[in-house]
């Protein structure tokens, strides 16, 4: 099994940075469980983002094709590869995975089928995500340790308090799965929040028709942005939109959608609707 976190930790003289919102898993049956949602073979290429101390990387080695492990911290680098050499199927990069484009770093793996696996620094979830599931890549699948409460904003549906703009851009590229809960003392540091697995399938095909993918979510983010507000005034506000209250009442009708509803009631389908009304 080789050394622990917490060994590799003290063996390499490891400094956790705060700024980078570092928290190592410690649970071995955790990381078991993380590698089992990603169903690997030797058919995949892992991309590992912030593997850390390599508390995962090694499994993820045994099990797929090919991994590699983007760390933004160089002070991690040397532990990593020392205590990972005997894997030939890894390959360690010292990037900031924001500033990188997937293509890029796999394209000498063509024909690998390309999956994401990641523990995340809870400051900087949401953003990894998206550029993933935004950015022209060929990723399929990816599992991600995220907070609690943006897991269950992810899977949200119309009508619950945790829906709303993120529910709706990350189901519009993907069909989100809460796997399963980890506790806090499953970390070190432990962080003070409890966080969730979450395993995103990437749509072959978007869910609904859009004109104009843009406006999509210029219209999602405006009836989102106030939520307090009925569909018509924040639609109204919006300066993204140029649209008066009269025209905005007009297109919610057109599309049978009363002005007085709120945006965490509307459907991916409705906002489709709506936002090709504005196209």
């Amino acid at each position: 099994m080789g050394l622990n976190t917490k060994e590799l930790i003290k063996k390499y003289g490891i400094r956790l940075t705060k700024s980078l919102g570092q928290n190592f898993l410690t649970d071995r049956n955790v990381v078991s469980r993380i590698v089992d949602t990603a169903e690997l073979t030797k058919d995949d290429l892992v991309i590992e983002i912030g593997p850390g101390v390599g508390s995962m990387t090694g499994e993820l080695a045994t099990r797929a094709g090919k991994v590699i492990a983007v760390e933004i911290d160089r002070h991690l680098i040397p532990a990593l590869k020392d205590h990972l050499q005997s894997f030939s199927n890894l390959e360690i990069i010292n990037k900031d995975i924001m500033k990188v484009n997937v293509k890029d770093i796999t394209v000498n793996n063509q024909g690998m089928r390309q999956k994401v696996v990641a523990n995340l620094p809870y400051y900087i979830t949401t953003p990894i995500i998206m550029k993933l599931l935004e950015e022209d890549n060929d990723i399929e699948l990816m599992v991600f340790m995220v907070q609690k409460e943006v897991a269950q904003r992810m899977v949200a549906k119309p009508g619950g308090k945790d829906y709303g703009a993120l529910s709706v851009a990350v189901q519009y590229y993907a069909q989100p799965e809460k796997v399963f809960d980890v506790p806090p003392h499953c970390f070190v540091p432990q962080p003070e929040v409890d966080s969730t697995i979450i395993k995103l399938k990437k749509n072959e095909t978007p869910p609904v028709y859009l004109k104009d993918k843009d406006m999509f979510f210029k219209v999602v983010k405006a009836s989102f942005g106030q939520r307090r507000k009925t569909l018509l005034n924040a639609l109204s506000n919006s300066g993204a939109l140029n649209k008066n209250k009269e025209e905005i009442r007009e297109i919610l009708s057109s599309v049978n959608i009363n002005e007085n509803a709120r945006g965490e009631t509307l459907s991916i389908e409705q906002f489709a609707n709506l936002s090709n009304q504005f196209s």
